[in-house]
This record gives C-alpha cells, sequence and structure tokens, in this order.
C-alpha cells in the first residue's frame, strides 16, 4: 500500500491513556467505524512480545477496513507484523536508513519541524511528514509549537503529503485551513471521546473543510 494524501485526512494516533472503558482494539475499531483514513500504533511501555502481539491484531483489524496501519518508532515490529508503514521521529533511525531495512514498499513517515528536516526527510526517501506542534499540546512535552507560517512554508517545500499534528481538535481544526495540509493527526481528540466513532465523524467532516480550503486558497 502507498501513501496517498487522501488516506492522511484523519490520523488516528492511538494512546492507551483512554483505555479501561474499552479496550485499544475496540477504541481503534470505533475511529475505523468513524471514517478515520490511517492508524499509527504508538507504544513507549509495552515490552516487545506484547507490542508485536497488540501490532498483529491491530494490523488484521486495519486491514478489514482498508485503512493503512502505521508503527511509531519501532522498524522491527513494523516488519514483523507486516504494517503498512513506519513513523520515524527526528532523533530515530534516519529515513534513508530506514529504508534500506523495510525495503521499496512500506511507507515511511518522518516528523518534521523546519523547511530543512522536510526537505531532508523527502530526499531520504519519507513518504509524507508529520509537521507539528501545530498548537499547544499536552500529548507530546518535548516538541515546541510551531512558529506562524512555519507549516505553510513546510507545505509548500515538499511534493509529499503533509499531516498537522499536535494540540489539534475540533474547537481550533479549522485555524489550519490555508496551511496546505492534507490531513490532522489526532491522539486525545479521538481516544479521550466518550463517543470515538461519532467524535471521528464530526472531525473527519471539518478536516474536509480544511483540505477543501487549501485546495481553493
Amino acid at each position: 500500500m502507498k501513501c496517498d494524501k487522501h488516506t492522511m485526512l484523519l490520523y488516528a494516533v492511538t494512546d492507551r491513556a483512554w483505555t479501561g472503558r474499552e479496550t485499544l482494539r475496540q477504541q481503534v475499531e470505533d475511529a475505523l467505524k468513524g471514517g478515520v483514513t490511517c492508524v499509527q500504533l504508538r507504544e513507549k511501555e509495552l515490552d516487545d512480545a506484547a507490542f508485536l502481539q497488540e501490532a498483529m491484531e491491530l494490523s488484521a483489524l486495519c486491514r478489514s477496513y482498508g485503512v493503512p496501519f502505521i508503527i511509531n518508532d519501532n522498524v522491527e515490529i513494523a516488519i514483523k507484523c507486516h504494517a503498512d508503514g513506519i513513523h520515524v521521529g527526528q532523533e530515530d533511525m534516519a529515513a534513508a536508513d530506514v529504508r534500506a531495512k523495510v525495503g521499496p514498499d512500506m511507507i515511511i513517515g518522518v516528523s518534521a519541524h523546519s523547511v530543512e528536516e522536510a526537505q531532508l526527510a523527502v530526499a531520504h526517501g519519507a513518504d509524507y511528514l508529520g509537521v507539528g506542534a501545530a498548537f499547544s499540546t499536552h500529548t507530546k512535552t518535548d516538541v515546541d509549537v510551531l512558529p506562524e507560517g512555519r507549516l505553510k512554508e513546510i507545505c509548500d517545500s515538499v511534493d509529499v503529503p503533509v499531516v498537522a499534528i499536535g494540540g489539534i481538535h475540533k474547537d481550533n481544526i479549522l485555524k489550519l485551513k490555508g496551511s496546505g495540509a492534507d490531513g490532522v493527526a489526532l491522539v486525545s481528540a479521538i481516544f479521550s471521546a466518550e463517543d470515538i466513532e461519532a467524535e471521528c465523524k464530526e472531525l473527519k467532516a471539518l478536516a474536509e473543510q480544511i483540505i477543501y480550503s487549501n485546495s481553493t486558497f
């Protein structure tokens, strides 16, 4: 499965902080029913065996919905579970090294915070970029909010899909109009919702407004 900007529209990034009432698998399926177009599994605490078991389960689930499944950071897990893609940050393995490990077909996403980082990632084989933080976020405390206009500069500088991430929710999502972003990546806005399926339907409609505005900007 190759990267397509349409599959970047509503990109769900998991966080088990809100599991309990439902399992992570149930939450992801709720999100898929609500129309998310891509799912990234991010796990920082699980050991490799538990991570792989969960990844295999969610990979099969996403495949049944025809939605790309991305692993955060762990290249070996991505290969073993036959994920559609791998996402790495600036402090992780370089995109060129990831490509050498995963081969030509796996989607590679890279986090970028400047035009220079974005262009280097694309030159090294990134298929899409995650750019942020768009707004203040409590999910990742080690990322600064982008200066005004930076997201558009990055979008204008590359020819791969760009996903805005960081602090995005339904009350500020439309501020991304005209930014050039091809989609939004959301964590708490999706997985902390009381009704994840309904929330995703609403968020997807808002994300479509952003993309429409970008195409006519």
